[in-house]
């Protein structure tokens, strides 16, 4: 069966068109979380970095069972207004509706009833599924923007001259959207963080309600596995993967006393400690500050003490991280940042992106862009 839906994934995937939702960043080949992070810290550091009294509001959206909740009607609806034949829909939609169900434990086994509602667990064509449900939440406005990894969902708000006319209308589409496709807003894991580096002057910012009840404003949220802080600092989200890492620095010792080949020992600092400190690392590492990288060169230096063998120091994996994420956007047409990449005349070099304050010019797509320059 798990071969049967493979084939139907591909089948599909190569029916749609390759602009589709392209803020979803999930399930889709040469997107990661490194692609939604950039581009939403991307939009609010150019909006930012354009004009005095800009601000950003972000609304960190949070679905209860979303996958669950899937109406296969709806579904089938949306398929073909995509354009999917009919026999496909239809197939889908007898895929999803009436599927048996019981629960097993041990040798015990309880009735079995028949669900039409939500998509399979461990399914392959779960995700996708998923991502045609919801590709019609979108953005409605030029100054806001609606970033999706799977059901990761972040509201952009764009500010100028205090104006949230836009802003608010998109929280009440979305609240809409959700009442008409029978997804239910988890209010109380739903944030909102406010990102404003006025200082000149205090503000009154609007209240956000959901459903008759205020949305709490938050200093910071992790989102997509990252600390997104009101200031865009990083040092929240660093001083986390620095005591994430030295826990396991106890394991590589452990190991190293056990007298395994330095082949191995370095494998496992590659597998269990550098990924933690280099995760999504093309989005945060260029503005952290010389002390958050002091203390991230110091847990690699107390792995290479371990282990008597020097390894890859964090700056040299991040411009070389930097260089591969670039090439492979620049590839990619459907990508959403794609046209940052612009040759000058010469066909040579790349247009380099404006960039008033030292955050905007150290942020991850103008560093890309130097990097690339440089080669």
């Amino acid at each position: 069966m798990k071969c049967f839906e493979r084939l139907m994934r591909d089948h599909i995937t190569s029916s749609l068109p390759a602009t589709i939702d392209s803020l979803q960043f999930a399930y889709r080949t040469n997107r990661s979380t490194d692609d939604a992070i950039s581009h939403l810290l991307h939009t609010s550091l150019s909006h930012l970095d354009t004009g005095r009294g800009n601000y950003v509001r972000m609304l960190f959206v949070d679905y209860s069972s979303a996958f669950n909740t899937i109406i296969p009607s709806k579904l089938f609806t949306k398929l073909t207004d995509l354009g999917l034949s009919s026999s496909l829909c239809q197939w889908i939609l007898n895929f999803l509706t009436d599927r048996p169900q019981s629960v097993r434990v041990g040798k015990q086994v309880s009735p079995s009833i028949s669900l039409s509602t939500g998509v399979p667990q461990g399914c392959v064509l779960s995700p996708l599924l998923y991502s045609l449900y919801t590709y019609d939440c979108v953005a409605t406005s030029d100054t806001t923007s609606i970033v999706k990894f799977a059901d990761d969902t972040a509201v952009v708000g764009l500010i100028s001259d205090n104006i949230e006319t836009a802003y608010l209308e998109e929280i009440r589409n979305l609240e809409t959207w959700c009442q008409e496709n029978n997804f239910l807003l988890n209010i109380s894991n739903t944030k909102k963080l406010i990102v404003d580096f006025t200082t000149k002057q205090a503000r009154n910012y609007k209240p956000l309600i959901i459903s008759g009840t205020p949305v709490e404003r938050v200093d910071s949220f992790r989102y997509l596995g990252v600390h997104i802080t009101q200031g865009l600092s990083w040092s929240c989200h660093i001083n986390t993967l620095v005591k994430k890492a030295r826990q396991r620095l106890f394991f590589l010792r452990r190991l190293r006393d056990f007298h395994l080949p330095l082949k191995v020992l370095k494998n496992f600092y590659s597998c269990t400690i550098e990924s933690v400190l280099t995760a999504n690392i093309c989005t945060w590492f260029g503005n952290s500050t010389k002390q958050d990288r002091r203390d991230l060169q110091r847990v690699v230096r107390s792995a290479e003490h371990i282990i008597q063998s020097e390894l890859p120091d964090l700056l040299s994996i991040y411009t070389k991280r930097c260089k591969s994420k670039a090439r492979k956007i620049m590839m990619d047409l459907s990508h959403p940042n794609n046209g940052l990449f612009s040759l000058l005349r010469s066909g040579k070099r790349f247009c380099s992106l404006k960039a008033k304050t030292e955050r905007m010019r150290r942020s991850f797509f103008p560093q890309a862009i130097r990097g690339l320059n440089q080669v």
